[in-house]
Order: C-alpha cells, then structure tokens, then sequence
C-alpha cells in the first residue's frame, strides 16, 4: 500500500451470527478496530478442495489503522472457525477528515 494509506477496511466473512459478533466485539474491545459492521445474508460462492461450494455468511466490514493491521489479521486468524479465513484490505484514500480521526483514536494497537 501507498505510504500515504493510514486507514483502511478489511472483510471478512464468517459462517454465523456468533461467531461474527464474537470476533467484531473482541476487535473493538482490544482497540484493533474502531468500528465492525456485521452485515449478515451474504451468499457466498467459492472454489474449495477441488469443487465449488455455497455459504450463508456475514460479512464484516472493520474500520482501523494499517498500523493495527498485523495485530488485527493474527486476532482473526486465532479466533475464526474457518480453516481459511477471508482478510483482505482495502485502502481508504480519502474521508471525512473527523472520522478518520476518530478511526486513528480508536484503533490503537498498543
């Protein structure tokens, strides 16, 4: 990413609602995420072992800092049920300048 990238997005999907608001709370609660939405009634389709497959999921759509990038994939990775979990990131270029603030203030690895 660019080094001018402070802020991002990431996305994952998760195989129910416990699970979603399970790693969404413990994202926010340890400050690797200022905000998690959980948008649930996404129909997934994947190749998986050779063949393609379906899902119900919810996706969660998680505000924070790049800085808390690492800290915040290796807590996905700990507490998620897949064997291979969706993370991905996505820069954000541009924003309301008070909420990317807001984002930096609460997204805090340390």
């Amino acid at each position: 990413m660019s080094d001018d990238v402070k802020h991002i997005l990431v996305l994952t999907t998760c195989p129910g609602s416990i699970s979603a608001k399970k790693i969404a709370q413990d994202l926010v609660t340890d400050k690797l995420a200022a905000c998690v939405n959980v948008v649930p009634g996404v129909q997934s389709f994947f190749s998986w072992v050779g063949k393609v497959d379906t899902a119900n999921e919810h996706m969660l759509v998680i505000k924070t800092t790049l800085d808390c990038y690492n800290a915040l994939e290796a807590k996905i990775k700990k507490i998620h049920p897949y064997e291979l979990p969706e993370i991905i990131a996505v820069p954000i270029e541009t924003g309301l300048s008070g909420y990317l603030d807001w984002i930096t203030k609460n997204s805090n690895k340390s």
